[in-house]
């Protein structure tokens, strides 16, 4: 029956089923060919791009980042026993004079109390004026018997106890007038404001925390986090260039002060920058500082040819007879043109640029022409 079946199918299916035979062989020829040790690029070795490591002559720059600052900068509150802010007269940004009065506390209580003193020295003042008056008539006329010696020294007595009176009064009302003072709130010195807490209305105390801030006019600088390997190589007075978040000008200074302490949680050390005062250096914005430490002649590689594992950074080099070989490296920070190698090449050698977590030590390779 199956016989019957194969010798009454069409003649096509014939041709489809020699087609596919021929095609299965052919496939087969083809990948026993390609497997074989004449196959185009299974016998030939990876082919890698490389560039010939020259030193360049490179400034030692240490970076570092920061804020900038006023030098020195004053906390003003309210002194004595405050009061309600009763007018203000800065804002924030403007500069003042030392003694300008900033802002004013209510006085109501304080000024009263002032004018009823002044009134009281000048009762005070007549007072021990009669006294002392008429105890020197007493004197006159103490030698021709006509008042006696008791009366006399009453008369002293009552002289000077207006004269201490005078001088009690005084003392209250120099108290009373520095009281009044203080409800004006008065800068220190030459500035500019930095910040103002102060509204009108608002409870202004000694303990109710400062009014203003005011920075010292002239005395600016950036406040820097410097690396903790990097802290030894800067020293007092040395040049700086400052940059600040936009600003096109870098701002040059010079390094004033270098912290003592290296904080635990960051291993970061400060360094301190003085600058000239300018209109764009505004305390509190973020800026960027380097300080060059000196110049040296060390290679400078693109960083895709830099690798890491367990060991450090390390670079594929072709040695001889094209065969890849490791080196290890040591970076020591980064410029535009790649990273800086410290230690671990010399010059001449021939680097492989890219592909290497590709390759494996050993392994012959060819060089792009």
């Amino acid at each position: 029956m199956a016989r019957l079946a194969l010798s009454s199918a069409p003649r096509s299916v014939y041709w489809v089923l020699g087609a596919l035979g021929v095609l299965t062989v052919l496939g087969l020829i083809r990948t026993f060919w390609n497997s074989g040790p004449d196959a185009d690029g299974a016998s030939q070795p990876p082919l890698v791009s490389v560039m010939e490591v020259r030193p360049a002559d490179l400034a030692d720059v240490v970076t570092f980042t920061g804020a900038i600052a006023a030098r020195d900068e004053a906390a003003i509150s309210a002194e004595g026993e405050g009061g309600r802010v009763a007018a203000l007269f800065v804002d924030v940004g403007d500069r003042v004079s030392r003694g300008q009065v900033l802002a004013k506390i209510d006085n109501s209580l304080v000024a009263p109390q002032v004018a009823s003193l002044e009134a009281s020295l000048e009762e005070s003042k007549a007072n021990a004026a009669v006294a002392d008056a008429e105890y020197r008539r007493a004197q006159a006329v103490a030698s021709i018997g006509a008042l006696s010696q008791q009366e006399i020294e009453r008369r002293g007595a009552a002289a000077v106890a207006a004269a201490s009176k005078v001088k009690v009064v005084s003392s209250q009302l120099a108290e009373a007038r520095a009281r009044l003072g203080r409800t004006e709130v008065r800068a220190p010195f030459d500035g500019i404001i930095l910040t103002r807490n102060a509204e009108v209305g608002q409870l202004g105390s000694p303990g109710a925390g400062p009014l203003f801030r005011i920075g010292r006019r002239g005395s600016i600088e950036m406040r820097g986090n410097v690396a903790e390997r990097d802290l030894p190589r800067l020293k007092v007075g040395q040049a700086a260039r400052v940059r600040v978040t936009g600003v096109d000008q870098a701002f040059e200074g010079e390094v004033r002060l270098i912290g003592a302490v290296i904080e635990p949680s960051t291993r970061l050390g400060s360094v301190r920058i003085e600058l000239r005062e300018h209109r764009d250096l505004r305390p509190g914005a973020f800026a960027r500082g380097e300080v060059e430490t000196g110049r040296g002649s060390r290679p400078v590689i693109p960083q895709t040819s830099v690798m890491s594992d367990s060991g450090g950074n390390y670079v594929y080099l072709v040695g001889a007879d094209n065969v890849v070989e490791r080196r290890d490296v040591r970076i020591d920070g980064s410029r535009v043109e790649g990273l800086v190698v410290a230690a671990g090449l010399t010059g001449g050698e021939r680097l492989i640029k890219t592909a290497g977590p590709y390759l494996r030590v050993g392994e012959k390779v060819r060089v792009a022409k």
